[in-house]
């Protein structure tokens, strides 16, 4: 049995793999800001906990829970984000350090204060969820993208400072996953681009988020959960779990075209228009 912190646990792939964590024997501490989502959990073993990863107290308050109660953690899971996509010119710089401090500073600081007590305890694993959206820009997802670049190389960075004390560090980069994040995201680039520039290309780029998120052959949260899991409960995890469809397909065409190929490909894709969306026959 492993002691487990998890973040980001409401809903989506954080829910799913608290649930799945749990009914695999371990002790997981399934954190989020809102606690009244996360309370068909306990049925399954799980402990919620109120946690936001922009505050520092509430950090620190829900490491301590799981530290007094179990005297050790094992693994953190830092599966808590979000996105917010629009222009780099109309995202305000407000919603952008917003993005920076969920998405990468609060895993960063997660990380600090849970790892006195793995280097103390001589093992422990720290499982950032990035995304392939950290190894390929799509148009108008700038500040995500540059908040997934980072976690990818914080994951790095980490992976090589912590190896000398037994602790692993494993990356969970997901392709398109059918969860509510895609329409969330959509509908974050047509508020930032209403009565902008921008705001035609994004409107129908937005309205082929909705399609594509919608779609059934879009992989569920349960091909990230089991990615997870495996990256748990293995012995030796790999360094990288890129799951997902398309996940492989993304990134390799981004690292072989050349980046004005890359660009010219994206400028078609913006324009691309899809039957039944947009009111496109």
């Amino acid at each position: 049995m492993k002691v487990i912190l998890i973040t980001g646990a409401s809903s989506g792939i954080g829910y799913d793999a608290a649930a799945a964590l749990a009914r695999e024997g371990h002790k997981v501490y399934a954190a989020a800001r809102r606690l009244e989502r996360m309370e068909p959990l306990k049925e399954f073993g799980v402990v919620p906990i109120r946690m936001d990863v922009t505050d520092e107290a509430s950090m620190q308050a829900g490491v301590q829970t799981v530290l007094q109660a179990e005297g050790r953690i094992d693994v953190l899971v830092n599966n808590a984000g979000y996105g917010y996509f629009g222009a780099i010119e109309n995202v305000s710089m407000e919603e952008a350090r917003r993005q920076q401090e969920v998405n990468v500073f609060g895993l960063a600081r997660l990380c600090q204060l849970v790892l006195p007590a793995m280097r103390e305890q001589g093992s422990g694993r720290i499982i950032n969820v990035a995304s392939v959206a950290g190894k390929a820009v799509l148009h108008y997802g700038g500040w995500y993208h540059v908040s997934k670049f980072s976690v990818e190389a914080l994951s790095d960075a980490m992976r090589m400072e912590l190896k000398p004390f037994g602790i692993d560090v494993v990356i969970i980069e997901p392709g398109a996953i059918g969860t509510e994040w895609g329409d969330i995201a959509a509908d974050h680039l047509s508020e930032s681009s209403r009565g902008t520039v921008y705001e035609s290309g994004a409107d129908n780029m937005a309205a082929l988020m909705h399609y594509a998120y919608s779609q059934p052959w879009l992989s569920q949260p349960s091909v990230v959960t089991h990615a997870i899991v495996k990256a748990v409960t293995s012995k030796h995890p790999r360094v990288r779990y890129r799951i997902g469809r398309g996940a492989h397909l993304m990134v390799a065409s981004h690292a072989l075209m050349p980046d004005r190929w890359w660009d010219g490909v994206n400028r078609i894709f913006l324009k691309l228009k899809l039957p039944g969306v947009n009111g496109n026959r």
